[in-house]
């Protein structure tokens, strides 16, 4: 697929004037279409463990959602996943640990994997290093906690190394943007328009598995 091009989205003091994304020259999709199914709502539900997918992209605004759910008694043990990134000497996950029992969430609620450097590893490792803590038979349903604009992959991502799940999703939106408005701000809207175009190449390689209960890839529509 081709680059996307988001300079040819028309705009007037700051806002989108159509209701399209040119993603080629001769291709188009509906913002709406796109955002649907890049963003699926799963709203969060209690879960028996909760998955944080590590970052170095809004680390207080993933850290503050994690802490308010297990406030509200969502999980009881929160899996963080991530390995070294850039010239870090931490591992995201462990950054992410720090952040969190500052806020006051105990180190025995969290299960840090430090290794995995993409997706798929933060579900393979991380599925590995909650095996080490406690009984999968146990785990049932997960409630994630990951970019808003990574909703899509994170879900399918589980659904593949890790099948058989109920899932929520508490979608961190750390743009300063409202969600609908993702398309008005340069980098929310290069990131979804770069997942929109990974996901079926993803796909076709066997990173990810589809999921049901959300719109499927939208139609392409051709000028």
């Amino acid at each position: 697929m081709a680059e996307n091009s988001t300079s040819r989205l028309p705009t007037r003091n700051g806002h989108v004037l159509l209701n399209v994304v040119f993603v080629s020259g001769h291709m188009s999709y509906d913002i709406q279409s796109i955002a649907e199914y890049i963003m699926p709502s799963f709203p969060a539900c209690a879960s028996d463990l909760g998955f944080l997918f590590g970052t170095r992209h809004g680390v207080p605004e993933f850290c503050q959602a994690a802490y308010g759910l297990w406030q509200k008694g969502m999980f009881n043990h929160l899996l963080v996943s991530g390995g070294r990134t850039g010239t870090s000497l931490l591992a995201e996950a462990e950054i992410i640990a720090e952040r969190l029992v500052r806020l006051g969430m105990p180190e025995s609620v969290l299960i840090l994997e430090t290794a995995a450097t993409n997706t798929g590893e933060n579900v393979r490792f991380g599925r590995a290093k909650v095996a080490e803590m406690m009984d999968l038979d146990t785990v049932r349903s997960i409630v994630v906690i990951g970019k808003i604009c990574s909703t899509r992959r994170y879900l399918m991502t589980l659904q593949k190394h890790w099948p058989g799940l109920s899932l929520s999703v508490c979608p961190v939106n750390y743009f300063n943007v409202p969600d609908e408005r993702w398309y008005e701000h340069e980098e929310f809207r290069s990131r979804v328009l770069n997942e929109f175009a990974k996901i079926p190449r993803y796909l076709a390689e066997g990173f990810l598995e589809e999921i049901g209960g959300c719109p499927p890839y939208p139609h392409l529509a051709v000028d």
